[in-house]
């Protein structure tokens, strides 16, 4: 169900994309990706909590999936780092079983999304390319990492990975003003 949602989200997004000026989510996203830093920094622990999730299986799969994949349709950076913290925070599942779900619902909201926007004519194949070819070896990279040293490297790559794409975005939006600042 969580697969179906998330598809349909994400070919939402897709579409909806094509009609909205994204220049306020691209202003939020760092924000976004600070928070899931700080998240993975202060959580005390990032293990299968006791008790029942937050929300059930359904409940998950027609918020999260279906909102997620509409964001990713629609914009995308971060994705995956959302998925881990609602599998986590909401699905009560540990860090490394969270990251293998995550790939699961991401790769579904790509597919959707590509497809809809190859409906479109839209893709940039070039870009689309170079990126498809990064991410099949940073996934596979990414997985050999997790059988072998699981949950204590997970955690500090998100960090990691979040900050740093946060500081991007923030650069790519702010460096003419930061380079000025330092120049007088």
């Amino acid at each position: 169900l969580a697969i179906a949602c998330t598809f349909v989200g994400a070919a939402l997004g897709a579409e909806a994309v094509q009609y909205i000026d994204a220049s306020l989510l691209t202003s939020l996203i760092p924000l976004l990706l600070i928070g899931i830093s700080l998240y993975f920094l202060l959580a005390p622990t990032t293990k299968t909590h006791s008790g029942p999730a937050p929300l059930s299986e359904t409940a998950f799969a027609f918020t999260v999936g279906f909102g997620i994949g509409f964001y990713d349709g629609f914009f995308g950076p971060g994705t995956g780092s959302i998925f881990t913290v609602c599998f986590v925070a909401l699905g009560h599942f540990g860090l490394v079983e969270a990251t293998a779900r995550t790939k699961v619902l991401n790769f579904t909201s790509n597919i959707a999304a590509l497809t809809f926007f190859l409906i479109a004519g839209l893709p940039i194949w070039q870009i689309g390319l170079t990126m498809a070819v990064g991410g099949f070896i940073g996934a596979r990279m990414g997985a050999k990492v997790v059988i072998s040293n699981g949950q204590r490297w997970i955690r500090p790559l998100v960090i990691t990975m979040s900050m740093l794409m946060a500081l991007k975005l923030l650069w790519e939006q702010h460096h003419a003003a930061l380079l000025s600042m330092l120049a007088h």
